[in-house]
């Protein structure tokens, strides 16, 4: 009789459990199973390259230009349902447009073209504080740095060292850095402009994008890619960094292949990318990051923009 009524129990006991995984395997298949996807499209260095190169038998001959750029960034917004489009640095110099209207048609194109974002570079200077003070009225994105501090310049307020962007299920966060300024830029053009720390204070504005809920971080920096001294760079910002999943590069006008994969202080994955110059390439990088685990999962690709032919 004590052997059957054991045997009951064991056997109530299976089907209970049974019933119990087989009611919690939708949900455990639902939490593993859902994703969040989202596309970033990045640029640098465009330095006032409005138009394509022009057909004169070089090797850049037909490539870059707004108009390209623009459509293939339109095209590929028909494809992703949550894209970032961020820019890294040197909005301006480089073509007589820049020196003629001082940035106004660069930043005009980039708000028609929908950028989120951007940072800033050392040659966004070019014309003083007050010029770019002044050309970011014709922009609907934020400049975003956190390592310049503009207080007492015509720049004071008038860009943020973050920001955070919601793209379906998933926070993004996107912070600033930019390249130090003394002896690459005139003082008369950054004028009481302080540089600061570019480690601490990415690591700084990290930390708070972590504690704001991020899933995913973003530095958009114009540090530059490496250097053989000691000097501050991409590589180095990644390998003491905390909290940054994603550098996009800019001041160095590298054109990678693939982005180059580090391991911060963690010991978690860094990517860095850069696109090179002058709005040749459009860097695109299409992540899934499971809420189940917090796994970031990219592909990366880098487009050329305009029609590469020959005479």
């Amino acid at each position: 009789m004590q052997t059957s009524r054991r045997k009951f129990i064991q056997q109530t006991a299976a089907a209970g459990a049974a019933v119990l995984t087989a009611s919690l395997m939708p949900s455990f298949a639902a939490a593993a199973g859902k994703a969040s996807h989202f596309t970033i499209l990045h640029t640098n260095d465009v330095h006032s390259r409005l138009e394509p190169f022009p057909m004169d038998g070089t090797r850049n001959q037909g490539l870059g230009g707004v108009a390209a750029r623009a459509a293939l960034i339109s095209s590929i917004r028909k494809e992703k349902e949550h894209l970032l489009l961020l820019d890294a640095g040197d909005i301006f110099q480089g073509t007589p447009y820049f020196n003629m209207y001082k940035g106004e048609p660069e930043i005009k194109a980039m708000t028609m073209m929908g950028y989120d974002a951007a940072t800033m570079g050392n040659h966004d200077f070019d014309g003083g504080l007050e010029n770019f003070a002044n050309q970011l009225v014709h922009a609907k994105f934020p400049i975003i740095i956190c390592n310049y501090d503009f207080t007492g310049t015509a720049l004071e307020q008038k860009t943020v060292p973050y920001k955070i962007f919601k793209k379906g299920k998933t926070k993004i966060g996107v912070l600033g850095i930019g390249i130090e300024l003394q002896g690459l830029v005139p003082e008369n053009l950054y004028e009481k402009t302080v540089y600061q720390d570019p480690i601490i204070a990415a690591n700084r504005t990290a930390e708070i994008l972590k504690k704001e809920g991020c899933d995913m971080i973003i530095c958009l920096s114009h540090l530059g890619d490496k250097y053989e001294d000691a000097k501050v760079s991409d590589e180095i910002l990644s390998k003491e960094s905390y909290d940054i999943d994603l550098i996009i590069g800019g001041h160095t006008h590298k054109f990678f292949e693939t982005p180059r994969k580090y391991k911060n202080k963690r010991q978690n994955e860094v990517l860095v990318n850069q696109v090179g110059w002058a709005g040749i390439q459009l860097g695109q990088l299409d992540y899934e990051i499971s809420s189940y685990n917090n796994t970031k999962t990219p592909s990366s690709k880098s487009i050329l923009i305009g029609n590469k032919t020959t005479k």
